[in-house]
C-alpha cells in the first residue's frame, strides 16, 4: 500500500513513519517543503499516486490558534479540504486527525463517536471544520479524533513536567481539564490497523482511561523517581492564558474496538514511555 504523510515531521508523523515502513508499507515522500494551504498541493500529491493519505499536518498551539484564528482556519480547515481535493484526485483514502477539543467539555460522561461537536475555541473551530470540509469532499474517510499526545522527547506536557520538575521551578498544574493522555507510537500502531480494514467512519482513538493535568503530571514525577515534588492544584480559572480549554473531554473508543482495535490504559502507555 502506498501512503502519503502530511506533517510527516511531527510527533505523529515520524512515529506513522516508524511504523508503516515496519510493516511493509510503500511511503511516499516530496522532495520539497509544501503547505498543504496552498491549492498547489492537490496537483502534487495526486502525482504520487497514494492509495492513502494520512492527514497530521495542522496547527495545534491552541493558544496561537487563538491569538490567529485565520491561520488557523487556513492551514486547519482549507488545508484539509486541500489534501481531500488531492484524495479525490488520487482515488485515495484519506485520514484526517482531529482532536478532543471539537467538544465544548461539558458532558459529564465521556464522548463517543456519536457524540455531537461544538467547539469553543478557534482550535477546536478550525479542526471541526476541517473534519467537515474534508467529509465533503471525500468519502472514503476515517476521522480519528484523539487527545494529549505525548511521545518521549517530543515538545509535550511530559517533557514540560519534567523539564520545570529538574530546573526545580514551583510547579502548578490545573486539576479541572481532564482527557485521555495519549501515546503517539499508540495512536501510529491503531492508524495502520484502521487504515487495513476499509471501514470508514468516525473513530476515537486515546489510550484507555482518563485523567486530570494534576493527575497526569503526578504519574509522570512518579515514574521518574520525583513523586516527592511538590505540586500546586490549581483551577482553569486561575491559569491565565489566550484559549478557552474545554475542561472535560476524555474520548471512548466504541467503533475501532468493534473491529478489535484498542489501545492499552494510559497507565501502561507512560510506564513505556518513560522506560524507552
Amino acid at each position: 500500500m502506498r501512503i502519503f504523510i502530511t506533517g510527516e515531521k511531527g510527533q505523529l508523523g515520524q512515529a506513522l513513519q516508524k511504523v508503516l515502513s515496519e510493516q511493509g508499507f510503500t511511503l511516499l515522500t516530496l522532495p520539497h517543503k509544501y503547505d498543504v494551504a496552498d491549492h498547489h498541493i492537490v496537483q502534487q500529491i495526486g502525482d504520487l499516486s497514494p492509495e492513502v493519505v494520512i492527514h497530521c499536518a495542522a496547527m495545534t498551539h491552541v493558544d496561537g490558534c487563538a491569538a490567529d484564528p485565520d491561520a488557523a482556519f487556513r492551514v486547519n480547515a482549507f488545508g484539509s479540504q486541500n489534501v481531500a481535493h488531492a484524495c479525490m484526485r488520487s482515488n485515495a483514502d484519506l485520514v484526517y486527525i482531529s482532536s478532543n477539543e471539537v467538544f465544548d467539555g461539558q458532558a459529564t460522561t465521556p464522548y463517543n463517536e456519536a457524540s455531537e461537536p461544538n467547539p469553543i475555541n478557534p482550535y477546536g473551530s478550525s479542526k471541526r471544520a476541517g473534519e467537515k470540509m474534508a467529509a465533503r469532499y471525500q468519502r472514503k474517510i476515517y476521522v480519528v479524533r484523539t487527545a494529549w499526545l505525548y511521545s518521549a522527547g517530543g515538545n509535550n506536557f511530559p517533557t514540560k513536567i519534567l523539564a520545570a520538575a529538574k530546573a526545580n521551578k514551583s510547579l502548578r498544574v490545573v486539576q479541572d481539564e481532564i482527557s485521555n493522555p495519549t501515546f503517539v507510537p499508540d495512536l501510529a500502531a491503531a492508524i495502520a490497523k484502521l487504515i487495513k480494514t476499509r471501514a470508514y467512519g468516525v473513530y476515537n482513538l486515546v489510550n484507555e482511561g482518563y485523567c486530570s493535568r494534576y493527575e497526569f503530571a503526578q504519574e509522570i514525577l512518579r515514574l521518574n523517581g520525583l513523586a516527592d515534588m511538590p505540586i500546586e492544584p490549581i483551577l482553569l480559572a486561575d491559569y491565565q492564558r489566550a484559549s478557552t480549554v474545554p475542561p472535560f473531554t476524555p474520548l471512548v473508543n466504541i467503533q475501532a474496538a468493534k473491529l478489535g482495535i484498542q489501545l492499552r490504559p494510559w497507565r501502561e502507555a507512560l510506564a513505556e514511555c518513560v522506560r524507552s
